[in-house]
């Protein structure tokens, strides 16, 4: 069996990657010098290793020949590829230009304007091509107008809605406040209730206190006196209220 096919990729020791440089770089050369042979081509070979050291092959030694030969190749190669590209460009200058100057026609023609030069059959093609314009117009504007009808009721719903919930908050505040209200009321209105309904007491006894005798009394004193029989005491007493004893001198 032959040996399988060697994957590509950095050798990470450093001993075995400088071991293979060397080999690489030795057949490398090798091929160079058989290809120069063989072919009768010119060949130049520059290799710099990791560490910066220069290893170059040439065919007969004349490296710096088939460098200056190089460089006069890459430049004129570079002048023909500029100078066809220069080429191009000026062969697609007149064609944009051209159409630049169809648009601006078309513009003009869209806007009602430079119809003389046109003849009816561009006419019918012009007004059949804004009437398509048109029709796609309205389309989109009313497409437009939907979405905003249909954006303006989510909002109405919406705020339909938080207003109702307010409504609802608001009218359940004002219940709960009515309670409030009326709890305290009958807290407060509760002693004055019984007050009012309290049962009747007694009224307070009232002194007793003799009736003054003015007069007739003080006549009748003085006839006993002057008879010399004893008079007799008066028995009539008098009911007078508790407020009016303060006004009674004794």
């Amino acid at each position: 069996m032959g040996r399988g096919r060697v994957q590509l990729k950095r050798i990470e020791n450093k001993i075995s990657r400088q071991v293979t440089f060397s080999k690489r770089r030795s057949g490398l050369q090798k091929k160079a010098h058989e290809i120069s042979v063989l072919c009768d081509a010119e060949v130049a070979l520059i290799v710099f290793s990791t560490k910066g050291k220069l290893f170059d092959y040439s065919t007969d030694s004349r490296m710096e020949r088939i460098v200056e030969r190089y460089e006069r190749y890459t430049y004129s190669h570079q002048k023909v590829s500029t100078d066809s590209e220069q080429e191009n460009w000026c062969l697609e200058y007149p064609k944009l230009v051209a159409r630049v100057e169809l648009l601006q026609r078309n513009m003009r023609n869209y806007a009602g304007q430079d119809l003389d030069s046109l003849s009816s059959r561009e006419l019918h093609s012009l007004e059949q091509q804004l009437e398509s314009a048109l029709k796609r117009i309205r389309t989109r504007k009313n497409q437009l107008m939907n979405e905003s009808i249909s954006q303006l009721q989510r909002k109405e719903k919406s705020l339909q809605d938080q207003n109702n919930l307010l409504a609802k908050q608001l009218k359940e505040k004002e219940k709960q406040q009515t309670l409030e209200e009326q709890t305290q009321q009958e807290q407060e209105g509760l002693p004055q209730t019984q007050s009012t309904f309290r049962l009747p007491q007694s009224p307070p006894e009232l002194h007793r206190i003799p009736s003054l005798a003015i007069g007739a009394g003080s006549q009748h004193r003085t006839g006993d006196e002057e008879t010399g029989s004893p008079s007799r005491p008066t028995s009539s007493n008098t009911l007078i209220p508790p407020w009016l004893l303060s006004h009674v001198k004794p």
